[in-house]
């Protein structure tokens, strides 16, 4: 028998299971858990997928490495519409979709770039396609290469999170350590004008600071007419990161954003490149 589809908000203790709300899905109910300014969401937990698709045609597809066929096969699935409509009442307005795989965000597999996000999505109709979009986009040709070495091609669980949208004046990401030199005591804060999306794809050069423990800037390298970020807002972000590090037990990747001088967390996980 068919079993109903999980909606978990982030305040649910339940959306702090990987295995069921995914790394990233995780991470924001964990974030929201602790106390830190995380914009609203909620996330369709990741055996909806299995529930929409011939699982073991999928699995079946996906070891043999037709994306393709995979891809196609999933873009058919319908996704949980009655369930999302409800859930999505309670943000409305414009949101971002994103994908949240089980092993993402792992200490061992970040699948940063290898699944899709879309970004200023409205009305529930829009997120349901988004939401098949982004279920597609963990069979894709790069996805399952990364997945046959990080993780494991039987895998069918993939979770989507839907977060209401902020329009931040300034965002980017925090490493907690300088994950190119491994020094435990500076960070690393990257920043650019409007949504930080664009540092994580790589679409834009964002301004670059290394800052110590404190939140004392130590170097800075800018790209535009004027640095980004003023050496009084480093504190804040770095005070979140030090939380988050304590919480996680090691070195987090953190993408942040400032809508008037507010800081809100949008993603963490830890680093994967040491």
């Amino acid at each position: 028998m068919r079993t109903e589809v999980r909606i978990l908000q982030f305040s649910d203790p339940e959306c702090r299971d990987a295995a069921i709300a995914g790394g990233k899905g995780a991470g924001l109910a964990t974030m929201t858990a602790i106390g830190m300014r995380v914009p609203p969401g909620f996330v369709i937990a990741a055996d909806a997928l299995a529930q929409a698709v011939d699982t073991g045609k999928l699995r079946a597809l996906a070891v043999a490495g037709d994306h393709e066929a995979a891809r196609r096969l999933v873009l058919r699935a319908e996704p949980p519409r009655a369930a999302i409509a409800k859930a999505y009442e309670r943000l409305g307005g414009k949101v971002a979709v994103r994908s949240s795989a089980c092993a993402e965000d792992s200490k061992t597999a970040s699948y940063a770039g290898q699944l899709e996000t879309y970004l200023n999505v409205e009305g529930a109709d829009e997120i349901a396609r988004r939401v098949v979009d982004c279920w597609a986009s963990f069979f894709a040709e790069r996805a399952l290469f990364y997945r046959d070495r990080k993780g494991s091609l039987d895998d069918v669980g993939m979770a989507v999170v839907v977060q209401q949208m902020v329009e931040p004046e300034k965002a980017g990401v925090l490493f907690t350590m300088d994950p190119v030199n491994r020094r435990r005591d500076r960070m690393i804060v990257e920043a650019t004008f409007g949504p930080g999306e664009r540092v994580v794809s790589g679409e834009v050069t964002p301004d670059h600071y290394v800052v110590d423990r404190r939140g004392i800037l130590k170097r800075s390298r800018t790209v535009g007419d004027g640095p980004v970020l003023e050496s009084n807002e480093f504190g804040d972000i770095v005070e979140k990161g030090t939380r988050l590090e304590e919480h996680f037990g090691g070195p987090q990747d953190i993408e942040w954003a400032m809508v008037g001088g507010t800081l809100y967390l949008l993603q963490c996980r830890p680093v994967t490149t040491l």
